[in-house]
């Protein structure tokens, strides 16, 4: 469906003959996009949302408030209450209406400096990275005071302070307590260790609620009290092994007890995700792969030490991604739906007899757009959600009582969404037989009668993740296809969310099988007449950055060119050390093992362009550096250092012109013989 904002015609191009519809220009995804980040207070009285700042042609950004407790005209689009921009040392980067008329903003600035371990980077020396500061305001956006910095009372000295600010900078919200007024709680790390925290927003107090012991990755709390009802620890097992343990609060005992039916082995590799406790009946709800290659919804309950028989939910095809849990005071904490790993990601299935019908009904107005619903007050007069799917940049509205629908913002509306292709969900079969799903996303009006044409092989970072046919954020797939490629987004071996048995092959195949993936699907390609074989390349980022690489020392291979953004290139380097976390070094950490890129330089045969933030702190620089260095006199190489640019977003408009800006260059003019 074409957005209800876009108003720019398409022109064509002609390539080959073929008639394609104007590209998406650099510039309409460098901008930062008109709004993003929607949400609602939990009392449905106020939006927020970062938005461009106004006047400055998407080059800086500004918060937004809408005051939403009185009539709403749905006639017109809603116009902000309130707005405030950054500065020029701190750009805003995301808001988040909580609760009470409390206005979370995080802002972000360029920072160097002794990190001490507090935050991602180097534990010694001065590391160049960012600082986010998180903020508390109302609606009005006037007063700004920091927020989660209040910490300790007691004298410390310089270089502790400053680790207790940095931490601050990374708490996270873990729980908004829903029925209490004024408080939150938060999770706050550093060389203190991890403390969970209840967080005052009116006063800026807090007061601790407990060290969670040994290594964890998360802890489920009451949101009710919240009191410790879940907690994960890792210890050796002495046999070169971790057991991951879990611990459930006994409604019977009050005590937090052992869960042998949860625990296993790190190298089982188990998924197992506690997502909250049933009030009528005490057990638990958990999401897991133990009994199925998908993830399915069971009953677990702790006083008997059991699953119940069959699931609770399950789908053909896919994994159940989580359980949706009432915020309501009226039904507080019932099971409303529950989130599935579709196609396009975080779809969701509802039991609510009221969401369901409001779900369906916006999914018959917003015909072939995904539909997500993200707030609602108590009696759902006020919903917010928004659409979007491949070709559409989401945008959002608010459903005025369960009638009307008032428009928020669209946050691309500049582009001609009428000339953009959907994304296709399909799969291949790779040489040993193994199914890879896979996304395509083709030019507008493409047809395999005109015959192959110029292909993008595109994996997705990681390894541990996944792509969906919804708007990709970083705009890759889209801006490929309107210039005439065709995109292939292979979820290859070692990939999340669609199934055990594909996750768990990626292990140790870093280059090796997870690489045949990537060969296998451009093989594809060319066999159903998509793609040229003389005319095909590879691009990724981060753990795709490392497939590129691979691929530019891989003889025989099919691409005639490679382009690594912010890539892994030298895995014994990475080795264990890839992450400060001791739960995710084990259970994934001894994975990332197989043809290392770095020692096979000399084998480079094929045109790269690497490009590498110089403020990258998950992938470091040198990474791609030393990676260029090396391979630059046995193949035509290029480097881009992008300035001031991390390793994930969001991204400034500068780096993606930069990159953007490259990586159109050298697909057109270096990649293989005079251009791809």
């Amino acid at each position: 469906m074409k957005s209800k904002l876009a108003v720019l015609g398409a022109t064509a191009l002609v390539c080959a003959g073929i008639a394609f519809a104007k590209p998406v220009s650099i510039e309409d995804l460098a901008k930062y996009p008109a709004i993003s980040g929607v949400s609602m207070s939990m009392e449905g009285d106020m939006i927020v949302a970062t938005i461009h700042n106004p006047g400055s042609n998407g080059e800086d950004t500004a918060v937004a408030s809408w005051d939403i407790s009185g009539k709403i005209d749905t006639s017109r689009p809603l116009m902000p209450f309130a707005i405030t921009p950054g500065n020029d040392r701190m750009r805003l980067v995301a808001a988040r209406a909580l609760k009470g008329g409390i206005v979370q903003v995080v802002g972000r600035q360029p920072w160097t400096g002794v990190t001490v371990g507090c935050v991602e980077g180097k534990t010694t020396g001065a590391e160049r990275t960012f600082l986010n500061k998180t903020y508390g305001t109302d609606k009005s956006l006037k007063k700004f005071d920091e927020l989660f910095t209040r910490g300790s009372t007691k004298r410390v000295n310089a270089a502790m302070e400053q680790c207790m600010r940095l931490q601050a900078s990374t708490s996270s919200v873990i729980q908004t307590l829903p029925l209490d007024d004024d408080h939150i709680v938060i999770s706050r790390g550093g060389t203190e260790g991890t403390r969970v925290l209840r967080y005052n927003i009116r006063n800026d107090t807090e007061e601790l609620l407990f060290r969670p012991g040994g290594e964890w990755r998360n802890a489920l709390l009451d949101p009710r009290t919240s009191e410790q009802l879940v907690t994960q620890r890792i210890e050796p097992d002495g046999a070169g092994d971790y057991d991951i343990q879990y611990q459930l609060l006994n409604p019977d005992t009050g005590q937090l007890e052992f869960a042998t039916g949860l625990s296993s082995k790190a190298s089982n590799r188990f998924s197992v995700d506690v997502d909250g406790r049933d009030d009528a009946t005490g057990k638990y709800y958990v999401i897991t792969d133990k009994f199925s290659d998908l993830s399915e919804a069971y009953f677990y309950d702790i006083r008997t030490q059991s699953f119940d028989p069959e699931p609770l939910f399950k789908v053909d095809g896919f994994s159940v991604g989580g359980v949706l849990l009432s915020q309501r005071k009226a039904d507080f904490n019932a099971l409303i739906g529950f989130a599935i790993g579709g196609p396009a990601g975080n779809e969701r299935y509802y039991l609510n007899a009221d969401l369901r019908a409001i779900y369906e009904g916006l999914e018959q107005a917003f015909s072939g757009l995904n539909i997500s619903l993200l707030g609602s007050n108590e009696d759902f007069s006020r919903i917010l959600f928004s659409t979007s799917n491949s070709a559409n940049p989401p945008a959002y509205y608010l459903l005025v009582d369960k009638a009307q629908v008032a428009v928020i913002g669209a946050s691309r509306p500049w582009i001609d969404t009428a000339s953009l292709r959907e994304t296709e969900f399909t799969s291949y079969t790779a040489r040993d037989g193994l199914n890879i799903p896979a996304f395509l996303t083709l030019p507008k009006d493409w047809k395999k009668e005109d015959g192959p044409l110029p292909a993008i092989v595109l994996p997705h970072g990681g390894p541990w993740a996944r792509d969906t046919n919804g708007w990709d954020g970083s705009g890759w797939p889209q801006f490929l296809a309107s210039r005439g490629y065709v995109v292939l987004q292979p979820q290859y071996r070692g990939s999340a969310g669609f199934g055990r048995n594909l996750y768990l092959a990626g292990d140790a195949q870093w280059g090796l099988k997870m690489q045949d993936d990537k060969d296998d699907g451009a093989a594809w390609l060319v066999s159903e007449g998509y793609a040229a074989s003389d005319r095909i390349a590879i691009f990724g980022y981060s753990y795709g950055g490392f497939a590129a690489m691979a691929a530019t020392v891989r003889e025989n291979g099919p691409f005639q060119c490679a382009i690594a953004g912010a890539g892994v290139s030298n895995l014994a380097k990475l080795g264990n050390n890839w992450s400060s976390n001791r739960l995710q070094r084990a259970i994934q950490g001894n994975t990332v093992k197989g043809m290392d890129p770095a020692q096979n330089t000399d084998k480079a045969n094929i045109p790269i362009l690497v490009y590498h933030g110089d403020r990258d702190v998950r992938v470091p620089f040198f990474q791609g550096k030393d990676f260029f260095e090396a391979v630059k006199r046995k193949v035509p190489a290029k480097f881009v250092a992008i300035p001031d640019m991390p390793h994930s977003g969001p991204w400034w408009p500068e780096h993606h012109r930069q990159s953007l800006g490259a990586i159109e260059s050298f697909l057109k003019t270096d990649c293989g013989p005079g251009g791809l």
